[in-house]
Parts: C-alpha cells; sequence; structure tokens
C-alpha cells in the first residue's frame, strides 16, 4: 500500500488549473465521441457538483489509463478497480483499513481508493484539477508495481509518482487532450509553504514524502520534460 497523496502537486495544479478533457478528432479530423468531462469552475463558492465530480473523476481514470496504454503498450493492464468510500474501515488493503481523507494505490488488490468526501472538499475548493493529480499520483504507483520499481525509502518512491503524474498531465496537454489554464504563481508559492513534510522530518522515515520544494520539482520535472525526468 502506498502512503496518502500529499498536496504540493495540487498546488502545482493550481498554477495551471483546471484540467479540461478536450475532444478528440475522429480519423476524418471532425469531432469524435463526446468528451467524457466538462470544463467547471475552480472556484470556492459551492457549485462544483457531484455530478460534475463524477465526470471529472471519471475523466481522470480514463486519461490516466489512455497515457499509460500509450506508453506500456500492449502488455499494459489498467489498475483493477477504483473504489470511493466514506468511513474509516469501508474498505481494507491487505487487512488494513484505510483511514479518511485518504487515498491510496493498494498492490495487493490492484486498486486506487479514495475518501470521496475529502476528494470532493478539495475539489469544490481548488477545481477539477485536483482529480487529475489525484487519480494521476495514484496511477503512477500502480506503474511502479506494474514495471517492479520498488524504492529503498518511501520519498524516492513518491518522488517518482510525483514526477509520473507530472509527465501524465505535462504530456496530455503539450497532446491537446487536456487544456491547461494559467493562475497566480504567488498562491502556488504560498501553498508549498504549507503542505510539505515538516521542518525536521527525516529523509529516511518511513512515510516520508519530501519538502514542498523537492515535490515540486519532481511534478516539475515530470511535468516540463515528460518520463526521462523520472527514471524511466
Amino acid at each position: 500500500m502506498r502512503a496518502r497523496a500529499a498536496l504540493v502537486p495540487l498546488m502545482v495544479l493550481i498554477l495551471t488549473a483546471g484540467c479540461v478533457v478536450e475532444e478528440p478528432l475522429d480519423d476524418d479530423g471532425g469531432p469524435g465521441p463526446a468528451p467524457t468531462a466538462t470544463e467547471v469552475s475552480a472556484d470556492a463558492d459551492g457549485t462544483d457538483s457531484p455530478e460534475e465530480f463524477t465526470r471529472d473523476i471519471e475523466a481522470a481514470q480514463e486519461v490516466a489509463e489512455e497515457y499509460w496504454g500509450q506508453r506500456l503498450g500492449a502488455g499494459f493492464s489498467p489498475v483493477r478497480q477504483l473504489i470511493a468510500y466514506e468511513q474509516e474501515g469501508d474498505v481494507a488493503c491487505a487487512q488494513e483499513p484505510l483511514p479518511r481523507n485518504n487515498a491510496v494505490y493498494c498492490s495487493a488488490g490492484d486498486f486506487i481508493a479514495y475518501d470521496v468526501n475529502w476528494a470532493y472538499a478539495a475539489f469544490r475548493q481548488i477545481g477539477d484539477a485536483f482529480l487529475f493529480y489525484l487519480l494521476g499520483h495514484e496511477y503512477a504507483h500502480g506503474i511502479q508495481a506494474r514495471l517492479g520499481i520498488r524504492k529503498q525509502f518511501t520519498i524516492e518512491q513518491e518522488l517518482q509518482a510525483d514526477c509520473m503524474a507530472g509527465a501524465f498531465i505535462g504530456d496530455k496537454a503539450r497532446e491537446g487532450r487536456l487544456r491547461m489554464q494559467d493562475d497566480d504563481t504567488r498562491e502556488l508559492a504560498d501553498g508549498l509553504e504549507a503542505v510539505g513534510d515538516q521542518p525536521g522530518q527525516p529523509w529516511f522515515a518511513e512515510g516520508s514524502h519530501g519538502t514542498a520544494e523537492q515535490r515540486m520539482d519532481a511534478f516539475a520535472g515530470g511535468y516540463q520534460n515528460s518520463l526521462e525526468s523520472c527514471g524511466l
């Protein structure tokens, strides 16, 4: 099981919020199938509906599967299941109950599980970009499992997942599958100061995710330079 997805790259996505799934083209260059997500407001005004949340998280899953299918080819198998839960203990990974306010990839069951109330609250406050990061980070842990990547320290595993999430979003934006919008870099800097590991957290400690600067650097490296920055 992987530790929870910290919100540092979430602040990166405030810089480029929000992720909107672009309508693909068919073979004739015309409109393809209807998009699986619609553009939603990133304003914290309570207008983002549960229906929009559901569409956007399904779209994030779809684009993540599309991305890794393209990168890994015929041998790729999607993460088996995406599970929303509401209470601690609703879902367990290797017999360990998952807590609230959390999102994990469980290698034992090959599923991603997330506290739907926590995710929805963040979605309303920050926007749909949160969901693309959330799925991107946890899906990266699923890819690590498929590739047999097991780092010595938690922080190495987490920073690589941040980088892979950045590559997923950046590559899909360059491809035109996601549309990104600029936002206030000051908000990014203020957020990063608050959400990294606490000062004094040992680099080698179990559960370490990295300082705000480390996580920002990892995500930005993937976003700008794709998977080459992630050691893949």
